[in-house]
């Protein structure tokens, strides 16, 4: 073929691509909480920025989950962070806000969940509708483009040149170039498709030299385990009958020795908006696939004695307006636990198939507890009392369009944030802080020697707060230049179980946008950008990047 013809022949490959792609300065993709974040940040200083994402609703699970707020830990929290409960603040000022509950009813844990800097208060506390609100009100003032429903095309999707992403294209055949991008998901499907290295699972505890990663059997925290209960529970569906069966949700499989590295993740849930108003509740629906003899092994824990309506209830965490965050709580609960291992790098449609099963069983528990015959009479009159909220999540029939996917791919970058970094901090380029504890929900439910029951995997590990080096955001230089990582971070298993909480995410997504501007404004890649640089200006947009020792306030 003729050089010149050959040289045609790619023009016209390329060319179409080009003409299609929008061009932005960064394109975030993953419209997280943190994904939220930088896109203000990037705004803010200036430069033009695209929000990217396959979901309807924007905030990850910050708005499409039922969230309690930890609030102890918000005098560590700056910056947009503490702007958007500022807002949260604000918007509860107004009185019809307050539909289902009297503001002063509210008044007595008040000093709990707010905070106050000069006039710069924030509520911690929130219902998920208000939060979508606030960040819709927000990304409409600054004008920001959002593209929803677009779907990164994982296999071909990312365009290079050497280490340097130029463009990325989704399913939908729209394409997006920038000078930097920010991968926000929460599954790290940018990280991964442009080729940076990343770890799914637990390290074993002799890779780092670490305590709480690795296989964690014999470790019970929390309540969330059969230690609790009164006496031992078979898994065997005929109770101590080995040829009957196991009971459904128990593994077969030995779940390992302490500290050994492993690919399983912590369970993931939805967390369910609920209310106990009756004119707002809605009652728990039957899942067209409901099985009861699915919630055997629930019904063995409340027949062994714990069968208090008051000890089971206490999976509903209160929000405000007659409201409760639903989450994971005791030997058998939300936590749909073994079912979500291949999730990070499974395919779209195998991952849609996983959140609908994730759905099916929690539904199908809730209805279980308000309805079956075989629940004491005073806990199923206490469910049935309870149901979803009429006006949460109303185009997704009440339910969370988010699964709280608490880990899944996690970069191995330029740094890597340990037990170390957590436990005896260094201080060193500090982008937000960590904290205040060490959090990962069970990753199996196996068969002990002596032919129980038991969880596995539940960490509940107190801290002070931490630095988060900003090495940890960015791959390693050699595989992508032009990409920062504020969600899926660079750091081990147990690490990762701190760093993940929402209010850091979010803290982490600024400082990531920060750094991919000034970067843009300097010439250089992030790798390259001198981190007092950074810091100077994270400072100047008030993100705390050191422990303060301000005194926590607490309820009375």
């Amino acid at each position: 073929m003729h050089p010149r013809l050959s040289v045609l022949g790619a023009l016209l490959l390329i060319l179409p691509s080009l003409l299609r792609a929008e061009t932005y300065d960064v394109v975030i993709y993953g419209t997280s909480s943190a994904g939220i974040t930088a896109a203000v940040q990037v705004k803010k200083m200036g430069h033009s920025v695209a929000l990217v994402g396959p979901d309807k609703h924007l905030g990850g699970h910050l708005t499409g989950a039922a969230q309690s707020g930890d609030y102890s830990f918000r005098n560590h929290v700056g910056g947009l962070t503490r702007e958007f409960y500022h807002r949260i603040w604000s918007e509860y000022q107004k009185p019809e806000r307050w539909k289902w509950q009297k503001s002063e009813e509210f008044s007595k844990l008040r000093q709990a969940h707010t905070a106050q800097e000069g006039e710069f208060k924030t509520q911690w506390v929130f219902e998920p509708h208000v939060a979508e609100e606030v960040i819709e009100a927000w990304i409409r003032e600054l004008d920001i483009p959002v593209f929803r429903n677009e779907w990164l095309d994982r296999s071909r999707g990312v365009r290079k040149d050497g280490p340097l992403i130029r463009e990325i294209t989704m399913l939908s055949g729209k394409s997006f170039a920038a000078e930097m991008f920010l991968d926000a998901t929460y599954e790290g499907d940018l990280l991964a498709a442009a080729g940076a290295r990343f770890h799914v699972g637990r390290e074993a505890n002799s890779v780092y030299g670490e305590k709480w990663n690795g296989v964690q059997v014999g470790v019970l925290h929390h309540v969330h385990h059969f230690g609790i209960l009164p006496k031992k529970i078979s898994p065997y569906r005929v109770p101590e009958d080995l040829t009957s069966g196991l009971l459904p949700g128990v593994s077969p499989d030995l779940p390992g020795k302490r500290g050994e590295g492993d690919r399983r993740l912590p369970a993931y849930s939805f967390r369910i908006c609920a209310t106990n108003e009756a004119s707002n509740r809605i009652p728990f629906p039957r899942p067209a696939q409901y099985a009861e003899e699915q919630y055997d092994l629930l019904l063995r824990v409340i027949q062994s004695g714990w069968d208090n309506p008051k000890e089971l209830l206490r999976m509903f965490i209160p929000l405000l307006n007659g409201k409760f965050s639903v989450g994971n709580y005791g030997p058998v609960s939300h936590d749909y636990i073994g079912m979500n291992y291949e999730y990070p790098e499974a395919s779209y449609e195998r991952r849609a198939e996983m959140q609908e099963a994730h759905r099916s069983y929690q539904q199908g528990l809730l209805y279980f507890l308000a309805n079956s015959p075989s629940v004491p009479g005073p806990i199923r009159e206490s469910f049935a009392a309870i149901g979803l909220c009429r006006d949460e999540f109303v185009d997704n029939a009440h339910w969370p369009p988010q699964l709280t996917i608490r880990e899944a791919r996690r970069l191995s970058g330029r740094f890597v944030m340990t037990e170390h970094e957590i436990f005896k901090p260094r201080g060193q380029e500090s982008v937000g802080i960590g904290g205040p504890i060490l959090d990962c929900h069970n990753t199996q439910r196996y068969i002990t020697p002596d032919d129980s029951v038991q969880n596995e995997g539940d960490l509940g590990v107190k801290l002070d707060p931490y630095p988060i080096v900003f090495g940890s955001l960015l791959p390693k230089p050699e595989e992508v230049s032009n990409l920062l990582v504020p969600v899926c971070v660079s750091s081990s298993h147990s690490a990762y179980t701190s760093i993940r909480m929402e209010p850091v995410l979010m803290v982490l997504g600024q400082s990531a946008a920060t750094a991919a501007c000034l970067a843009i404004e300097q010439g250089l890649s992030p790798h390259a950008l001198p981190y007092p640089v950074l810091r100077q200006r994270l400072i100047e947009d008030k993100q705390i990047l050191q422990p303060v020792t301000v005194p926590q306030r607490r309820l009375r």
